[in-house]
């Protein structure tokens, strides 16, 4: 009950104070590639499917995979410096304000992404809120390896606590992890 308050007063804040940068980083994007929010029906708590919201990182006519199967050819330069500095995630505060997602769990799969879904509804994974980032992302451990990832996700959502979400963001804010990975 307490990370979900913190969640709201944390994305409000976050897109309230953020706003301008919301706003420029949409007109840069508008350059970019013509088509600046990304949104991919993912998977949330209980399997309910929610719409994730990003800013464009790829070309507009990428196929809709997994990070780790995408061609590094894919994105763009403005794609790739909004990915290097983690700003691509900066909607998703919208996402958390809903209720979608949390600052911290496990970041929301595909629905094609079957392994993944079933190791971590093996381990009751999926009972969580999806996040933005958590312990498997500042770890540098992505969606190729599914048994993996679903298995750091069981741990980090067993010992949750308040110190670990502040935890988790503020490594991810300082730059620790880099994000889903892309094939070179």
């Amino acid at each position: 009950m307490l990370i979900r308050l913190l969640d709201i007063l944390f994305s409000a804040a976050g897109l309230i104070c953020g706003f301008p940068v919301l706003v420029l980083l949409t007109i840069i994007g508008l350059f970019d590639t013509g088509s600046p929010i990304f949104r991919q029906v993912r998977v949330g708590r209980n399997k309910k499917p929610f719409t994730l919201v990003k800013f464009r990182t790829m070309k507009v006519d990428t196929a809709s995979v997994a990070s780790h199967l995408a061609s590094a050819s894919a994105i763009t330069p403005f794609g790739g410096f909004l990915r290097k500095t983690k700003l691509d995630e900066l909607p998703q505060l919208w996402n958390v304000l809903l209720g979608d997602m949390s600052l911290v769990g496990p970041r929301p799969c595909l629905f094609n992404q079957e392994e993944l879904i079933h190791e971590r509804e093996v381990r009751g994974v999926l009972k969580a809120r999806p996040g933005i980032t958590g312990l498997a992302q500042v770890n540098e451990i992505d969606m190729s390896t599914p048994v993996l990832l679903a298995e750091t996700d069981q741990a980090m959502l067993a010992s949750l606590n308040v110190g670990d979400y502040f935890k988790y963001i503020l490594m991810t804010v300082a730059g620790k992890g880099s994000g889903d990975r892309v094939k070179k």
